[in-house]
């Protein structure tokens, strides 16, 4: 039985790392979810800590913030419209669709650039500017949120053997 719930943490954990990258999967609450059933359910030697799942859930929550707020923030930082912010998603979403997994990372700052300058009417300086603004918060947010699932994983690895 134990092995079962290892191979199922180990699978929460992968997918959670595919999750930091397509935003319809929740990444870390998975990698998050992983570890928790090797705390609950395979800790009989007392191995993981209860200060260590406290520690990862409240990474878990401040990365999930800051990856709704980051790229929102430097849009606007860098000069952005909302409108920037939510067509650097839709690209974000049709860039995955058509040119995975690269799509992926350019969409965002194809989406932002053709908000300001096809929407918003904004000079080319400007909009170039915000669209790297949002691409700059889209790499930080993912970078920051697959380093998280990875160290998860990793405990989670860890803890296994």
């Amino acid at each position: 039985m134990a092995t079962i719930i290892e191979i199922i943490a180990v699978v929460l954990g992968i997918i959670g790392i595919i999750g930091c990258i397509i935003p319809i999967i929740p990444g870390l609450p998975l990698s998050y979810a992983g570890v928790l059933l090797m705390y609950f359910l395979c800790n009989t030697t007392n191995e993981i800590s209860t200060q260590h799942i406290i520690i990862w859930l409240i990474i878990t929550v401040v990365v999930t913030i800051l990856d709704y707020v980051l790229q929102p923030y430097l849009t606007k930082l860098s000069g952005g419209s909302t409108l920037a912010v939510r067509y650097s998603i839709a690209g974000m979403v049709a860039g995955m669709v058509f040119l995975p997994p690269i799509g992926i990372i350019i969409g965002p700052f194809i989406g932002a650039l053709i908000a300001e300058l096809l929407v918003n009417k904004k000079p080319f300086d400007v909009s170039l500017l915000a669209a790297f603004g949002s691409f700059l918060g889209f790499l930080l947010s993912t970078g920051l949120k697959l380093v998280c699932a990875g160290l998860m994983l990793y405990n989670i690895i860890r803890f296994i053997f």
